[in-house]
């Protein structure tokens, strides 16, 4: 790899930016495509495949034949809620290869005591979320049931376009959610981007399950993501 190339990989990771670089197997020649930007259209269904597995591989192109590497940001999950169902939820994460932060600003249930080993932020959401900011490769998960600590980041997730957005409540609840979002500014079709009730439809009970179903639904959205424009090849 040269030093160009280098230095666009090491910024797109810098920047949280997915990548993928192309090894021309004949010449040796390298091609870095960033996720977001142009992408040559007989290399758009090769990007978007290896995007979203995130596995390397060879495939064959106009006749020539190329190695795949996939660099993708950690993908993390920013529950709002230090509930019973996110105790369930921080200990699976890790083991699906996520990381996750809890954030809640109701000293009372985030306390070290629930949460052992688990990065909890005891702040307003949109104060912790101005040094943590979302991007394309963020779950949020809004369960607290309070507006005032939910809507805010709800909001700030579609806006930064996070790969996956859900909230706990009823269909009634979610309704009123609806009306909340459109007065803070949002359209329809971003709003509809909310999964709601949250979770696959597994008929989860307990907080546990429900932890599953959530988990689920975030893999599920992750590895079926909408991708769009691929990539700028650099040389």
């Amino acid at each position: 790899m040269d030093l160009k190339t280098l230095q666009a990989l090491n910024a797109a990771r810098a920047g949280r930016r997915a990548a993928v670089l192309f090894a021309d197997l004949e010449t040796g020649r390298n091609a870095l495509l960033v996720e977001g930007e142009h992408c040559p259209d007989e290399w758009v269904e090769p990007m978007a495949a290896a995007l979203r597995s995130g596995k390397p591989g060879t495939i064959v192109v106009s006749g020539r034949s190329y190695f795949l590497n996939v660099y993708l940001p950690p993908p993390r999950i920013l529950v709002i809620g230090a509930v019973h169902i996110s105790q369930a939820l921080a200990r699976m994460a890790p083991v699906a290869g996520f990381d996750l932060a809890i954030v809640d600003p109701r000293t009372a249930f985030a306390t070290a005591e629930r949460f052992s080993g688990v990065e909890l932020i005891a702040e307003w959401p949109d104060e912790a979320l101005k040094t943590r900011p979302l991007d394309r490769f963020t779950a949020m998960v809004a369960v607290t049931h309070d507006p005032k600590i939910d809507d805010e980041p709800l909001r700030a997730a579609l806006a930064a376009d996070c790969f996956y957005v859900g909230a706990l409540g009823s269909r009634k609840t979610h309704a009123n959610r609806v009306e909340r979002l459109r007065r803070l500014g949002l359209a329809d079709d971003a709003i509809q981007r909310v999964r709601a009730p949250i979770g696959l439809d597994i008929g989860a009970a307990s907080p546990a399950e429900i932890a599953v179903a959530i988990l689920a639904e975030i893999i599920e959205a992750l590895r079926r993501r909408d991708i769009g424009s691929a990539g700028e090849a650099r040389r």
